[in-house]
């Protein structure tokens, strides 16, 4: 049990019998005639919805512990995506709304952190960007002075702006929240 004054962002909680995620958590001083409270935005890890909840600062919750396994990208079938344990090659179902949009990205044999309540999975831990191959651009321009984007096909079938110089074959990295082009990903030097 931890009180409510030590809740913060990604802390996992059990209420009235559901399981939550703390997205993001305030704690408000009282004033004289009011006392203080916290104010916590949660995520139900069962169906991905989100509330807002308050609570006393004195009031106690039950805290979870997690497990955290990286397990590997196989297949999706229907709403599920099927990961494998590398260790016990026991396939693990997550279903889309765990995946969010970062199921644009899984790419076959990728490997992701995945964190477990109880033996379930609750959440998968997508990295906040992913390196995906160039496979069809106009060719590169060297234009100064501009920031231009054109059009580019990644290997994962979506589209993404990139800047006039990359080319086909080129490596770039993406942000897996809002899709839009980083960088450039160079190889190492020689």
């Amino acid at each position: 049990m931890i009180p409510a004054t030590s809740l913060h962002a990604g802390t996992v909680v059990r209420l009235e019998g559901e399981t939550y995620r703390v997205v993001e958590a305030e704690v408000h001083a009282g004033t004289a005639k009011l006392g203080g409270f916290v104010h916590a935005r949660l995520t139900r890890l069962a169906t991905g919805t989100q509330t807002d909840r308050r609570f006393r600062l004195d009031e106690k919750l039950e805290d979870l512990e997690l497990v955290k396994k990286t397990l590997e990208y196989s297949y999706q079938a229907d709403d599920d995506f099927h990961f494998m344990d590398p260790e016990s090659y026991e396939l693990v179902p997550l279903p889309r709304h765990l995946v969010g949009e970062a199921h644009r990205y899984l790419r076959e044999g990728m490997r992701v952190p995945v964190e477990f309540l109880d033996e379930q999975a609750i959440a998968l831990l997508f990295p906040p960007t992913v390196d995906l191959k160039v496979v069809s651009t106009a060719p590169p321009m060297h234009a100064s002075q501009t920031s231009t984007l054109k059009s580019a096909g990644l290997e994962n079938g979506i589209e993404a702006l990139v800047p006039l110089f990359i080319g086909e074959g080129e490596t770039v990295r993406i942000d897996v929240r809002s899709g839009k082009y980083v960088e450039r990903v160079r190889g190492p030097r020689k």
